[in-house]
């Protein structure tokens, strides 16, 4: 029996407008930082707290995003959330303020949360559900992409001397791109929706809390990982450079993306959510034990210590498209913005308590005992999934 046709002209160009726009995300994490400190003479704790703005809004709008692209027709309101986005480039580069920054700032976060949801709904509106899994696989595979790239860019053109305006003009350039590569994409035709009631289950899909709180619970340690890795790394003496530890997490999600989508098409969406959980558990208790296994021979925790990162990008990937899968799965079609939103929601919180509670753990002890209790997190998020989730899910899909 022949497959139902997954790479088609749509699918393409949304890929390249997914990649494009991550990279122009991920080129000015790693400079950021700099461009506050040495524009604005901002200092560190403050830059942190002007940086948070960025996801603390996109929190805030995914839920709503949500609801907006159910009630109205999805591709304008994608495109129009990616146009802002790409401006917001252009923003930065008139930003002779602080104050000014930080509203570009805020609305950059907004036009993030809108854009990422509505990529993710669009992408699922024009593949087919039967080969949904392998699909959403190779969508994320781009985001991996660009993350293993775009800082690595960026960095290079800021210490090539580069000025920041023209680094604000690559990023402002690839997501001018990607738009012009969104607008290309061709989605059907969705019918109008009779407009509900306003209620909670029109922003977070219900159904779906469950697995959001097994999600939250996974992504706390991912949130300290992204943020304090390298911080831990020179605490515990690793003499290497951390920067790769990113470099080989995206390896391990390409590789586990390409076939975990297979396998959720087959209908095994728990079993493989079970599998990345494993490894990831395993993962965060080895690199919660870097601290002493180093004290024994440097060489083989450096060693250890990048292995970690690729099991931890395998097991994440493993996840990924599976967890996405598993809350469309839960949502009538005229939901799937819901559940795309509350997927990412689930996964934004969690991130931002890992980057909180990380650092104050971290204070008051060390990064190793941070990651410690992120590891007994996973271990909560796993046996959660394994005794609560799976079988509401099976209970509850629809499809």
């Amino acid at each position: 029996m022949a497959k139902d046709k997954l790479v088609t002209s749509g699918y393409c160009f949304i890929l390249a407008a997914n990649f494009l726009l991550y990279f122009g995300f991920w080129l000015l994490i790693p400079v950021l930082p700099f461009y506050l400190s040495e524009i604005f003479q901002v200092g560190n704790s403050a830059i942190g707290i002007v940086l948070s703005c960025y996801t603390i809004a996109a929190l805030c709008i995914r839920p709503f995003s949500g609801y907006l692209l159910d009630t109205f027709a999805r591709k304008p309101l994608y495109l129009f959330a990616y146009f802002i986005f790409a401006m917001m480039f252009g923003g930065y580069l008139i930003a002779g303020s602080l104050t000014l920054f930080i509203l570009f700032r805020v609305l950059h976060g907004v036009s993030f949360g809108m854009v990422t949801v509505g990529g993710n709904t669009v992408v699922i509106d024009i593949m087919p559900s039967s080969r949904r899994g392998e699909g959403l696989g190779y969508y994320g595979l781009t985001n991996n992409i660009a993350m293993s790239i775009g800082p690595m860019f960026g960095l290079f053109l800021h210490d090539a001397g580069v000025s920041f305006p023209t680094i604000f003009c690559f990023a402002f350039g690839a997501c001018l791109v990607g738009l012009l590569s969104a607008s290309l994409v061709k989605t059907p035709y969705k019918p109008p929706v009779v407009r509900e009631p306003i209620s909670l289950d029109r922003f977070i899909l219900l159904k779906g809390m469950p697995a959001g709180f097994s999600l939250l619970l996974l992504s706390i340690p991912y949130g300290m990982t992204t943020n304090y890795v390298a911080m831990y790394a020179r605490q515990i003496g690793i003499n290497a450079q951390t920067g790769f530890f990113f470099t080989f997490m995206a390896i391990g999600m390409a590789i586990s993306r390409i076939f975990s989508g297979r396998i959720v098409d087959r209908g095994k969406i728990t079993q493989v959510i079970s599998a990345g959980l494993y490894v990831v558990v395993v993962s965060f208790f080895l690199l919660a034990a870097c601290v002493y296994i180093i004290k024994w021979d440097s060489m083989a925790c450096t060693i250890l210590f990048f292995c970690i990162a690729l099991l931890l990008g395998i097991g994440f990937g493993i996840m990924f498209p599976a967890f996405n899968t598993l809350f469309v799965n839960l949502a009538p079609n005229n939901q799937r913005g819901t559940a795309t939103s509350t997927y990412l929601t689930s996964w934004d919180v969690g991130i931002g308590i890992g980057m909180l509670s990380g650092g104050y753990i971290a204070e008051i002890s060390s990064f190793d005992k941070a990651y410690l209790v992120g590891a007994c997190l996973t271990v909560l998020s796993a046996l959660y999934f394994g005794l609560k989730v799976t079988p509401h899910y099976h209970k509850n899909k629809l499809r």
